[in-house]
């Protein structure tokens, strides 16, 4: 079921069968910066659908769609949230945070075992005075190993 809300200062609508999608328009670009996901019934919505609906909107890729920061309002029915949508690739390797590369899949997380990261931090510690930088560079070097 769905229900049509009107927003004031909304441009854009997107309608599934179970959420309806309002995006503000960003700045000239036509790009969504916060979005509006009204889903009566539902608890809320995955954020891959999320992807797919804005993409088609906005005529994009959803590998290139990124949402993030959806709070849930009280009493549920409706959730707002930030959604950036890049260019190409390139450019959302350069500017999205790593962890959010790592949620998309765009990278893999580096694992580190936790004896390494310790023994570079002690490491790291002891040492004072003007080596101080170049000793935490190499720290942390032998911790990304």
């Amino acid at each position: 079921m769905i229900i049509d809300v009107i927003h004031p200062g909304r441009a854009n609508v997107a309608k599934s069968e179970l959420c309806e999608l309002l995006a503000g328009m960003y700045k000239s670009d036509a790009k969504p910066d916060d979005i509006d996901v009204i889903h009566p019934g539902r608890a809320n919505v995955a954020k891959s659908e999320l992807c797919e609906l804005l993409a088609g909107m906005y005529k994009s890729d959803a590998k290139l769609t990124t949402v993030f920061g959806f709070k849930t309002a009280f009493g549920g029915g409706k959730s707002t949230g930030f959604c950036l949508i890049y260019d190409d690739e390139d450019s959302m390797l350069k500017f999205e945070p790593k962890y959010r590369l790592v949620r998309k899949g765009a990278i893999k997380a580096k694992e580190y075992s936790r004896k390494a990261i310790k023994e570079a931090k002690n490491k790291r510690l002891k040492i004072r005075g003007t080596g101080a930088s170049i000793a935490k560079h190499k720290a942390k070097r032998a911790g990304d190993d």
